[in-house]
């Protein structure tokens, strides 16, 4: 048996004696058309790419042995005009090893913010000067002591003039209770806004049993005043070795079981909600008048939908199941299609990503499966829903080991009907390190700064 196998009945026997057995939209109002080909995940806040993506920006983490062992963020060309289609253009180290984990732009697309789990840096990358080759603008590295003691800078979400950045972790017993942190376009901070717990809900409604007080993903509903965020667990699980963290009852009891809806405009908590095991990202509708969005959880493999129901309250819904839950598939990211359409779900345990018909946000149902990898992790989606991006890792201590860590980003063009791969490329053969989160670049972004896309680009390091 090999060793992620035994992890995974391990997982499973400590899940079901663990806390984990528990006792129990309107986004904005946008104008679509069939020509936008953008990311499903991004604020609603900023501009979308016209046409066909030219990049993707690939956050990555560095491994000792391997290149020059640093995080970078890699640029690789996506679109099928390009001469050098399909292939890495650009890669830009920023120094040792950060944990490096998610990014995103600010609301007008000018810059891309990146955060290390570990180190607690912040990394602002400029992306419109030259789109084809992101240059390192400004490091943050101050962000435990300006936020108050927050560790773990995971989503970074564009506001009007700011970007929001929720924490995983805190600096005093390195746990699960952590805030969210503001910050100017410029790099400013701005405030901590923590989050609810039973000592001090800060006015907030809890609908059930938890006010964990952990963080993780964030999204916002302008229009109808909402934001909201999910919850995962401290620095002391994430840097653990994944079979030494699943076989410790203790740290198998510090996930989070909550999302919080927050006011947008105040940054108050409203209402906590119960999700037990670990809710991840969250997506919501694009189309006016669907005021939802669903977020799933990685340790009891469920698919929750968070909706407004007739009388103007938010609520939340436990709506269907993900592969089979009781072999702990692991869930990690998703992606909604731009029409409300259709949900796709990876499981990084199986390496599988699966396809859930959401017409009916009350009834998703599985429509299609497909193995991307021996893992998998993160998955973009373009608006148009005609191509899919994937990659690898999940965290440089709970990848899988041996052959079965495969490092790869890989691209796949969606008929409606299957997944068939595009191009792919080995991390690790290319000794880049671990292909983590993804970002689209255009030139249409920067009508002023247009560059030639068969012009010739050397990568860099």
């Amino acid at each position: 048996m090999n060793t992620y196998a035994t992890t995974l009945i391990n997982f499973k026997n400590t899940f079901l004696n663990s806390a984990f057995k528990l006792s129990a939209a309107t986004l904005i109002s946008l104008s679509i058309s069939t020509a936008i080909a953008d990311e499903t995940c991004l604020s609603p806040y900023m501009p979308k790419i016209k046409g066909q993506e030219d990049f993707v920006y690939i956050w990555t983490l560095g491994v000792e042995g391997l290149g020059d062992e640093q995080d970078k963020m890699v640029t690789v060309d996506v679109n099928p005009k390009s001469t050098h289609y399909g292939k890495v253009i650009n890669s830009l180290s920023v120094g040792g090893r950060n944990e490096a984990h998610h990014s995103d732009f600010t609301d007008d697309r000018q810059y891309l913010w990146a955060g290390g789990l570990d180190t607690n840096k912040i990394f602002i990358f400029d992306v419109h000067t030259d789109p084809a080759k992101p240059t390192l603008q400004k490091n943050i590295t101050d962000f435990v002591a300006k936020s108050g003691g927050i560790v773990g800078p995971h989503s970074t979400y564009a506001l009007p003039g700011r970007i929001v950045i929720t924490g995983l972790s805190n600096n005093k017993d390195h746990g699960g209770r952590t805030a969210l942190v503001e910050y100017t376009n410029e790099g400013d901070y701005i405030a901590t806004h923590w989050m609810p717990t039973d000592d001090n809900l800060q006015g907030a409604i809890k609908s059930g049993k938890y006010a964990d007080g952990y963080g993780y993903d964030v999204r916002v509903l302008p229009n109808s005043n909402v934001m909201l965020t999910s919850s995962f667990t401290g620095w002391s699980n994430y840097m653990m070795d994944f079979g030494k963290m699943l076989a410790d009852p203790e740290a198998m009891k510090r996930f989070g079981n909550t999302v919080v809806q927050w006011d947008l405009h105040t940054k108050q908590p409203k209402k906590i909600f119960d999700i037990p095991g670990a809710p991840l990202e969250i997506r919501c509708a694009w189309e006016t008048g669907h005021n939802y969005c669903f977020t799933t959880t990685a340790l009891t493999s469920k698919i929750w939908l968070l909706y407004e129901d007739k009388k103007g309250e938010w609520q939340a819904k436990e709506v269907a199941d993900i592969g089979e839950p009781s072999k702990i598939p692991l869930p990690v990211d998703i992606s909604i299609q731009s029409n409300d359409k259709m949900l796709w779900v990876n499981t990084f345990m199986d390496g599988k990503t699966r396809a859930f018909d959401i017409s009916d946000p009350f009834k998703p149902h599985q429509v299609y499966e497909q193995q991307i990898g021996a893992q998998v992790n993160m998955v973009s989606s373009s608006w148009d829903g005609k191509r899919l991006y994937y990659t690898s890792s999940l965290l440089a201590n709970w990848d899988k080991k041996g052959a079965d860590n495969e490092q790869y980003f890989k691209a796949y063009h969606w008929d409606g009907k299957k997944l068939t791969q595009d191009f792919a490329i080995d991390f690790t053969k290319e000794k880049l390190g671990r292909a983590h989160q993804m970002r689209f670049g255009a030139y249409s972004l920067y009508p002023n700064k247009v560059v030639d896309v068969t012009a010739s680009t050397t990568p860099k390091s």
